[in-house]
């Protein structure tokens, strides 16, 4: 079964439930999925799990976005409905790896293909985006490849 069906069998779960949050956001992320779908109608017949996987990780920065913006406006009622989003968003990520472990797959890859500068961060990024999607915070692999290239 992959990502799209699961998607579908919580969201007929979740109504049959009558549970509004859940199917208010899983609502929201079938429609993503129908706009990427639409976009990319004529060059790709259907999503993958990748594609599937890194349009629910940008939901997830969105929500993580919001929340910040209403921490500055002190509106915990809003900062909640977001948390609970993202909480249900991430029951169809893969379980992320650890800061750690993340360190260690990025020293790994800069040590295989030789990269020094930061000229080399878009081939790392590709390759990081290619072999780990899903699996690893982008953001937090970005820092540390700035620093591990910068020496």
């Amino acid at each position: 079964m992959n990502l799209i069906d699961k998607i579908d069998e919580k969201y007929k779960f979740s109504i049959k439930e009558k549970d509004s949050i859940s199917i208010n956001t899983l609502r929201l992320i079938k429609s993503a999925i129908k706009d990427k779908q639409i976009s990319l109608r004529g060059k790709k017949d259907n999503l993958t799990d990748g594609d599937v996987l890194s349009l629910l990780q940008s939901l997830i920065k969105q929500r993580k976005d919001s929340i910040e913006a209403f921490n500055k406006a002190n509106r915990q009622d809003l900062i909640d409905k977001e948390q609970t989003e993202i909480d249900i968003i991430e029951t169809f990520l893969p379980k992320q790896k650890s800061e750690n472990e993340t360190i260690e797959i990025v020293e790994k890859i800069i040590k295989e293909n030789n990269f020094s500068s930061l000229k080399d961060m878009g081939k790392l990024m590709n390759i990081i985006k290619s072999e780990y999607v899903g699996v690893v915070d982008m953001g937090v692999v970005g820092k540390i490849a700035k620093n591990n290239l910068d020496k």
